[in-house]
């Protein structure tokens, strides 16, 4: 079967974006959905992990074996079904068009992973700040490399404020 074109003014290619298990990366995942509902165009989820002792994304936090331990032997395909769960989850959360969606999980470092995976793709969505130690910075170091590195146009979604006690 065909995919339609994309509609008048938009490059045709899927929006890809980045998933780590943060919040942000939520906000990104949910931005990225209603964009290629908008585009009429396939998604493309895309979380890269690395395991170190020290510091995992964070749905590899959600898959490893504990504190100081080493990967479990089914690590990528427990990271692969949480992205697909939680794609998933805010698929029908939002309603609308169908968006055909395919996800990716590989290992590496979260920007390069990245921008290997948008290379037929018509946009790039990424959170202002991930999962890693450095969360409490406005641009986290994966959106700035991305930026700087990317070939086609790309979002950076903000994380969301509770201005509630402000």
């Amino acid at each position: 079967m065909t995919e339609p074109p994309p509609p008048a003014g938009f490059p045709a290619g899927p929006v890809v974006v980045g998933t780590d298990g943060s919040t942000t990366a939520r906000h990104a995942l949910t931005f990225a959905l209603r964009e290629a509902q908008l585009r009429g165009t396939g998604l493309r989820a895309v979380c890269a992990y690395e395991y170190t002792p020290t510091q995992h994304s964070g749905f590899e936090r959600a898959v490893s074996a504990g504190p100081g331990a080493t990967p479990i032997p089914q690590q990528r395909d427990l990271v692969l079904q949480a992205v697909a769960d939680s794609v998933s989850e805010l698929q029908e959360q939002l309603g609308g068009p169908a968006v055909e969606v395919e996800v990716v999980c590989e290992r590496g470092r979260p920007a390069q992973v990245l921008l290997d995976a948008s290379g037929d793709a018509a946009l790039l969505v990424v959170g202002s700040r991930g999962s890693g130690a450095w969360g409490r910075l406005t641009l986290g170091s994966t959106s700035t490399e991305v930026v700087h590195h990317a070939h086609l146009p790309v979002v950076v979604v903000p994380a969301e404020h509770d201005t509630a006690g402000s």
